[in-house]
C-alpha cells in the first residue's frame, strides 16, 4: 500500500459517513439548528482551537519530519482560528468574549485526536482522517455563506477547505515516508477511520437529540 491507496481505502470504508457529514444536515447538527452567521463561524473556530492544542503537543513528542509537520499544522490552525475569530468579531452585536470562549472549546474530533498514540496513527489522524472530514464540512460553510450573499466569509471558508485538501496531500507524502510495512498501513488506516467515526458519531448524536433522522430522505 501507499499513501494514495490508503486515502482511497479510508474513503471507501467510510463513504456513507463522509457523505452524510457533507450533507446540509451537518450545520443543523453542529449549530444545534441555529443557522446564523455567528454560530456557523463558531463551529469552524472551535475546530481550529482544539486542533492546534493537540498538534502543538504532538510536535514536542515527535521527531524529524513528523515533528515539523505537526508544528506547521499547529501554526496553520492558529492562523485559521485568528482569521475566523476576527470575522466573527466583525459581525454586528457579537459577543466581545468570543475568542476566549472558543479557545477552550472542544470540537467533536478533539478527544479522538488527543487520545491517539503512535506517530503513524497520529499522522493519519491529523493528515488523512481530519482533512477528509474538514473537506466536506467546510463545503457546507461555503454554501451557507454563499446563500447568505456573504462572499467575504464564503471566501474564508473556501480558503480553509483548500487548506484541508493541501493537508491531505501532505499526509499522503508523510505516510509514504514513515510506513514500512503492512502493519504500519493498518495502523494508519485505523487512526484515520477513528477520527471520521468520532465526527460521525457526534453528528448522529446531535441530530437524534433534535429528533432529526441522520439518514438522508430518499
Amino acid at each position: 500500500m501507499n499513501g494514495q491507496e490508503l486515502v482511497e481505502a479510508v474513503r471507501e470504508a467510510r463513504a456513507t459517513e463522509l457523505d452524510r457529514l457533507g450533507s446540509d444536515k451537518y450545520l443543523i447538527a453542529a449549530t444545534d439548528a441555529d443557522l446564523e452567521r455567528a454560530p456557523v463561524l463558531r463551529v469552524v473556530a472551535e475546530s481550529a482551537a482544539s486542533g492546534r492544542e493537540t498538534f502543538e503537543r504532538w510536535a514536542t513528542e515527535a521527531v524529524g519530519d513528523a515533528a515539523s509537520a505537526f508544528d506547521t499544522a499547529a501554526e496553520r490552525e492558529t492562523d485559521h482560528f485568528d482569521r475566523v475569530v476576527g470575522s466573527l468579531a466583525a459581525l454586528p452585536n457579537d459577543d466581545a468574549d468570543a475568542a476566549d470562549a472558543l479557545d477552550a472549546a472542544d470540537d467533536p474530533l478533539h478527544d479522538a485526536l488527543a487520545e491517539t498514540e503512535g506517530t503513524v496513527e497520529r499522522l493519519a489522524a491529523a493528515f488523512v482522517g481530519r482533512p477528509l472530514v474538514a473537506e466536506r464540512t467546510r463545503l457546507q460553510a461555503v454554501s451557507f455563506f454563499v446563500n447568505e450573499a456573504d462572499e467575504e466569509r464564503a471566501d474564508l471558508a473556501r480558503d480553509l477547505r483548500s487548506d484541508a485538501r493541501e493537508r491531505l496531500q501532505e499526509g499522503i507524502d508523510l505516510l509514504d515516508s514513515v510506513c514500512e510495512g503492512d502493519d504500519d498501513w493498518e495502523r494508519a488506516e485505523r487512526g484515520a477511520v477513528r477520527v471520521i467515526d468520532a465526527a460521525y458519531d457526534e453528528y448522529v448524536r446531535a441530530l437524534e437529540a433534535m429528533g432529526v433522522d441522520p439518514k438522508p430522505v430518499c
